[in-house]
Order: C-alpha cells, then sequence, then structure tokens
C-alpha cells in the first residue's frame, strides 16, 4: 500500500501504526439492487465510530484519499461489486498539540445573530 500513497500523505501516513483501506459493496449481484445507494452512507458511519472508538484509546485516526486508487485496487484487486473508497491512518499523533487549543464563538462563524434555546 504504501508506494500507492500521493506524495502530500505519504510523509505522515507511512509512520502511522495502522493504515486501513475501506471498501464497500456498492453493487450487488444476484439481487434486484443493481447500485446500493447507501454503502457509501454506511462506510462514512462505520469510519466514524472506529474514529471516535480510536480516541477513546487515546490514538487519533485521519481519513484521506490522497493515493493512487487505480495502482491500489489493481494490487489488491477487490472482489466483484467491492470498491475502494479512502483509507484511513491510525496511530499516536507526533505533532499533536501540547495544548488545548481555543475555539471560536459561534457567533463569529455565523453570518445572522445567533442566540441559545431557551
Amino acid at each position: 500500500m504504501l508506494p500507492c500513497l500521493a506524495p502530500s500523505s505519504a510523509p505522515w501516513a507511512t509512520d502511522a501504526g495502522l493504515l486501513v483501506v475501506t471498501l464497500t459493496r456498492r453493487y450487488v449481484d444476484d439481487t434486484q439492487l443493481i447500485y446500493s445507494e447507501f454503502a457509501d452512507y454506511d462506510l462514512g458511519q462505520a469510519i466514524a465510530h472506529m474514529t471516535v472508538q480510536a480516541r477513546a484509546m487515546g490514538l487519533d485516526a485521519h481519513q484521506f484519499r490522497a493515493f493512487d486508487l487505480e495502482r491500489l485496487t489493481k494490487e489488491l484487486d477487490p472482489n466483484p461489486g467491492w470498491v475502494i473508497v479512502s483509507m484511513v491512518a491510525v496511530g499516536r499523533a507526533a505533532d499533536r498539540p501540547s495544548e488545548v487549543r481555543d475555539r471560536r464563538s459561534v457567533a463569529d462563524l455565523c453570518s445572522a445573530p445567533w442566540s441559545p434555546a431557551e
């Protein structure tokens, strides 16, 4: 998988403790479904929950798409109907900020006046 990484992701992704290739089954044989419209949504939910679990374990997870999809597909040769969507790097961030960052206020982000619900 490492040779498939784009120059923008190779410097940090190669140091990850784990690289996960995510796939989804978009095309379903032997059914009336030609295309599973929820496959990408389901994959996104799975990755989101994996990210939350990683954080609970003191790890970081970063989903990315900076890789050569055609080459990776050729190398991994997924089963028919399955397509590679992204990769996820899991591990301990080398450059994690040592202190908690301040968040911008909602008022700074919204163009219309905002007030909390009463």
